[in-house]
């Protein structure tokens, strides 16, 4: 079996690999790939004849798909799903097993168990698949900015006013944007010495993807922080840190992919943290003295 061609594939799963792909196929390799990922185990049982059937198009298409995907044969693509499949039962063991999105007839029962099922995977992918190397280097990176600015649209938002209290609880100096001409303005004073994070799901947002090509060409270090490799936004970061998370067209903006995101902020702020103890720990009391001094008697 030939390995996978896909950045950073030797760590990421093949169901990850292919939402990973999503972005870039094309929409007869888009139908095998949404097939797969609604229902991989009924899918990996297909011939090729059938997959193809299934999906409105050519056996010439599944083969390609194969082949996009980093495999010389069918069998090898359906092999490795068959495992994955085996390794999301193993640890999703004591949780019900449901793979379908959310659907109009479902209760609330149904719901909890759909979206904590899709949230416990996007956690455990996302560990699975986070390049270290990369995280490693954003750590070094915000550890010597003497500014950071973040910026994202929408749910991504919330994500970056996360990072932003996070690394300013340890004095690094960190600027979150709500507004895009705002942070598209404080972008173009960057410099060589600061580190701009741009945070977007599908690595398409054009604000976003601004936001971070304006602050390269000011000279700082971009950090890009998506789902999705080979997105626009991800071209133009000198660091990519990758999500795997479980985002649907029903649960869009889901918390799979904030959870996930969220996730990835830790592991770097913890690694900052680490990297500067006795400052980060300094900080760290100071603050927390702070806000307990200033807190209303309950």
């Amino acid at each position: 079996m030939s390995q996978p061609v896909s950045d950073g594939a030797g760590s990421r799963t093949v169901l990850v690999r292919m939402r990973d792909l999503l972005p870039e196929l094309r929409p007869s390799e888009h139908r095998v790939a949404e097939r797969f990922l609604a229902d991989p185990a009924g899918t990996a049982a297909l011939t090729v004849a059938e997959l193809a059937a299934r999906c409105a198009t050519s056996t010439t298409t599944v083969v390609r798909f194969c082949r996009r995907m980093g495999y010389e044969r069918y069998q090898d693509l359906r092999l490795d799903v068959t495992r994955e499949i085996t390794r999301e039962r193993v640890e999703t063991a004591t949780a019900p097993q449901v793979m379908s999105d959310i659907d109009r007839d479902d209760t609330m029962e149904d719901i909890v168990a759909k979206v904590s099922h899709a949230e416990t995977l996007s956690i455990a992918d996302t560990a699975t698949a986070l390049d270290l190397e990369a995280l490693a280097q954003a750590v070094a990176a915000v550890c010597e900015a003497r500014r950071v600015d973040v910026f994202g649209v929408g749910a991504s938002a919330f994500v970056g006013l996360d990072v932003q209290q996070k690394l300013v609880r340890i004095g690094r100096t960190t600027l979150n944007w709500s507004d895009s001409h705002a942070a598209w303005t404080s972008a173009a004073t960057l410099d060589r010495q600061c580190v701009a994070i741009a945070i977007s799901h599908s690595g398409a947002t054009a604000d976003t993807i601004e936001f971070l090509d304006i602050a390269r060409g000011a000279g700082a270090t971009t950090i890009a922080l998506t789902n999705h490799g080979g997105s626009a936004l991800a071209a133009v970061a000198d660091i990519v840190l990758t999500t795997a998370a479980r985002e649907t067209a029903f649960r869009s903006g889901a918390l799979g992919s904030r959870i996930a995101q969220l996730m990835v902020v830790d592991c770097l702020f913890i690694g900052v943290a680490q990297a500067r103890y006795d400052e980060s720990m300094a900080a760290l009391r100071t603050t927390y003295s702070a806000v307990r001094r200033t807190r209303p008697a309950g």
